[in-house]
């Protein structure tokens, strides 16, 4: 009995601080004053900032508001706003500030404050600089401004809109072209500076994606590509999505490239990280998909066939995000629209049940890119006079019930189209294999 008692004051002892002469209980529930809290997030305000309709914010959560969301309105009355730049609230940032101090012990830590944000004067300083340095050709200069550059955007979404608005994507765009003329070897510490610092500063204006666009860059991106360090080639195979998904010029240009297509290939092959896996997936399938069209496009695609890809895709396929899934559906696609890629995929024992099992699985899309490959390869086998192999083993993983529900659940009108023709040619094997596959109707309530 007096065990039990010692166990009881030593527990209510170890939910209490010492302090002075007074004991605090750590379990006391510390309700956050209401004029403390964002009205969009209801969260402790870090950052309070007044819109011009006299509200107070946290900043995050009102610049995600007005940029992101682009609403320019106030979020609690409505009211249009006359000036989209929020005026920080000192004074109740010190008052948080001080109640945070004060209830330290609850484990409210006081909040830090804030540094000055980015603006336009400060910004054109470090442009004017990196100018001034590019014609004196002294990279290690402007590698540091970049790098400064680099740490102002990082800092906050406010900075980086800032630097963005003052042309410093164009500038660096333009320092990057100067170093790519001569000397790649000496400069591609720099080079690849520039380019790290460019991938902040996505989307790009007209003007940037020219430049990067020339030959000049298109050549040295390729090279970064092939030699580069594992972040370079992964910031240069995000830049050249960005020159390649927006203008369908430079698609032949940059295949002009010695070593262009190879250097992608290897991305996917050898992949660096999943964001350099998507970026690449996404440079090929501008590449390869039937929306484009340019010279020696059917030598491209077979170069990329010959290179082992489509192998790699259904292997990727197999396991992989939602991103990667589509993006690899959409250039396997692109592959198979000439008969070289529609022979490979046909040959690889993969391909079949990974499409079928995407059905109606990850997205509407990748549904979509499933039943148009599905389709071509039965296309492809009847021309070659075989026997419904394609058919026969999409029944057996449960096509036939996915097609059908497909044609229930709705889908654009070619793939229903597309559905139609492919349940035509499973029909007529129906009564020779088992067609249900228990992994996707598992859930399935039947009555035997």
């Amino acid at each position: 009995m007096i065990s039990a008692y010692r166990s009881r004051r030593a527990a209510r002892n170890a939910n209490k601080i010492k302090k002075g002469s007074k004991l605090v209980d750590v379990d006391v529930e510390v309700t956050i004053p209401e004029h403390f809290r964002c009205p969009i997030s209801l969260e402790l305000m870090k950052d309070p900032v007044t819109l011009s309709t006299g509200i107070t914010y946290d900043r995050e959560s009102v610049e995600k508001w007005i940029y992101e969301d682009e609403k320019h309105t106030c979020p609690v009355t409505g009211v249009s706003l006359t000036t989209l730049d929020p005026v920080p609230n000192h004074t109740l940032r010190k008052m948080i500030q001080n109640w945070c101090v004060e209830n330290k012990l609850y484990g409210f830590d006081r909040i830090p404050t804030p540094r000055a944000p980015a603006n336009a004067y400060q910004v054109s300083d470090i442009l004017s600089k990196i100018v001034d340095m590019r014609a004196k050709g002294n990279a290690e200069g402007v590698m540091e401004l970049v790098v400064k550059m680099k740490d102002l955007a990082k800092e906050s979404e406010r900075n980086k809109r800032c630097i963005v608005a003052n042309g410093s994507a164009r500038i660096l765009s333009e320092t990057f072209e100067m170093f790519s003329s001569y000397k790649k070897q000496e400069n591609a510490s720099v080079l690849e500076e520039i380019l790290s610092g460019l991938t902040l500063l996505l989307p790009f204006d007209q003007a940037t994606k020219s430049c990067l666009g020339s030959n000049q860059c298109l050549s040295t991106i390729v090279w970064i590509l092939k030699v580069g360090t594992l972040s370079g080639r992964r910031n240069a195979v995000l830049i050249l999505k960005e020159i390649l998904s927006s203008d369908q010029t430079k698609l032949q240009e940059f295949t002009e490239v010695e070593g262009s297509i190879e250097a992608l290939a290897k991305l996917i092959k050898e992949p660096i990280c999943p964001t350099t896996t998507n970026a690449s997936l996404l440079a090929i399938y501008h590449l390869v998909t039937p929306s484009t069209s340019f010279d020696h496009k059917k030598t491209l695609i077979t170069t990329f066939v010959n290179m082992g890809i489509i192998d790699k895709l259904l292997e990727m396929l197999v396991d992989c995000s939602r991103g990667v899934c589509e993006k690899s559906l959409g250039v396997l696609e692109g592959l198979c629209s000439i008969d070289e890629g529609l022979e490979k995929a046909y040959n690889n024992a993969l391909t079949v049940p990974v499409l079928v099992k995407k059905l109606l699985r990850v997205s509407d899309m990748a549904t979509e890119f499933s039943v148009s490959i599905l389709w071509m390869l039965c296309r492809y086998e009847k021309s070659k006079g075989v026997e419904d192999s394609v058919a026969i083993e999409a029944l057996q993983v449960g096509a036939f019930q996915k097609l059908l529900l497909l044609l229930q659940v709705g889908s654009s009108v070619k793939t229903k189209e597309k559905s139609g023709d492919l349940l035509k040619g499973m029909n007529v094997h129906r009564g020779r294999v088992d067609c249900i596959e228990s992994m996707d109707f598992k859930d399935l309530k039947r009555p035997f």
